[in-house]
């Protein structure tokens, strides 16, 4: 939940898929004539950490893009204390395969027998500095505040420059987030070799929160983004019958 305090009523805007406004290269959402924008990196961060009742009080529209990543909200949330409730948490398991996109783009949901929530992205960018990456892990606190915490969003130079034209990220410096050259990051180095990767499972685990309940199953997505993103949990509510709340460990 996010609470607008600049604005004098203070409204509230659940982080619910109902919400999402579609905009660019980033997930916004809406409710009561009020918006906040960028909120993937955060609810990456507290569905990574498992955390599924927080009211995230902000005092402007666009959430900080910080170094583009999640370790910020990470650390932040490192110096708070959280609390376990006694409440069951909602799970809803993948029972069939469901797949949305085109043959060029896609995300498909499978079962599994884990019990767990397992994410691969594939990444194929002509950009020979990135080309072909692949990542994948199961989903659980500690690997996901060490090993996708940390992956920074990424532009190629030639997009950077285009969205500086249209007046953003005018204080963001190669130094802050990963821009991308045939040659690799610019003024910047990587943090992880598929670091790109990465960042866009970070993404996937944001977006995914926005259905309100953990997830069970193998997700695997190809060149996809925020649209498709959302596109998978309008179809995991849609076409999952069973989401018994059972007890999981918080």
């Amino acid at each position: 939940m996010f609470v607008r305090t600049d604005v004098a009523s203070r409204p509230r805007i659940p982080a619910v898929i109902q919400n999402r406004a579609d905009g660019p290269r980033r997930t916004s959402l809406v409710a009561d004539g009020c918006t906040v924008d960028m909120v993937e990196h955060v609810l990456a961060a507290l569905a990574g950490l498992r955390i599924d009742n927080c009211e995230i009080h902000v005092n402007r529209a666009e959430i900080p893009g910080c170094d583009g990543s999640s370790q910020a909200f990470i650390e932040a949330l490192a110096q708070t204390q959280i609390v376990f409730l006694e409440s069951e948490r909602k799970v809803t398991r993948v029972e069939s395969t469901i797949r949305v996109g085109t043959e060029d783009s896609w995300i498909q949901a499978e079962p599994v027998e884990s019990g767990q929530l397992e994410l691969v992205y594939q990444l194929q960018y002509e950009c020979p500095a990135i080309g072909a990456q692949s990542y994948s892990s199961i989903i659980n606190p500690e690997i996901f505040a060490r090993e996708i915490a940390p992956a920074r969003t990424f532009v190629l130079v030639e997009e950077a420059n285009q969205l500086k034209q249209l007046g953003l990220g005018k204080r963001v410096s190669y130094r802050e987030i990963l821009v991308f050259d045939e040659t690799g990051p610019i003024e910047n180095e990587l943090r992880f070799v598929d670091e790109c990767a990465r960042h866009k499972l970070l993404d996937m685990i944001g977006d995914f929160s926005l259905a309100g309940t953990d997830l069970i199953g193998k997700f695997t997505a190809s060149r996809s983004g925020h649209r498709l993103n959302s596109q998978m949990v309008f179809a995991l509510l849609q076409q999952i019958v069973l989401n018994k709340p059972i007890r999981m460990s918080a």
